[in-house]
């Protein structure tokens, strides 16, 4: 919706859960070809904004609290259909938000 690119096959859910601080996204994601999660994991990796918690730890909206970056986990192959990946992400509602994301972006598309 944001991008416009009703192309990108994407299926979020969000999860509401009473928190002082924090937001989290389950998301199932398709590509223009299949992406395994080794490949997923190394793009997500070294994704600029983002942290990618490749081990037992379930990152939380608490995790999140008071620093800018995204915290992913729990990346795996989709079950359905094969060839996409799911995943849950959570961040700081306060400092990742709308302001923040368009500032970034901004940043990137002047560094081009």
């Amino acid at each position: 919706k944001i991008l416009s690119a009703p192309d990108i096959r994407v299926e979020p859910s969000c999860v509401r859960v009473p928190v002082m601080v924090g937001h989290g996204i389950a998301a199932t994601m398709y590509f223009d070809r299949p992406l395994d999660v080794g490949e997923a994991k190394e793009i997500l990796g070294g994704a600029p904004g983002a942290q990618l918690w490749d081990d037992a730890r379930v990152p939380t909206p608490l995790d999140s609290a008071g620093i800018d970056d995204a915290l992913i986990g729990r990346v795996r192959p989709t079950v359905g259909e094969p060839g996409g990946i799911s995943l849950w992400v959570v961040a700081d509602n306060l400092r990742k938000g709308a302001a923040l994301n368009a500032v970034q972006i901004a940043e990137v598309v002047l560094s081009a």
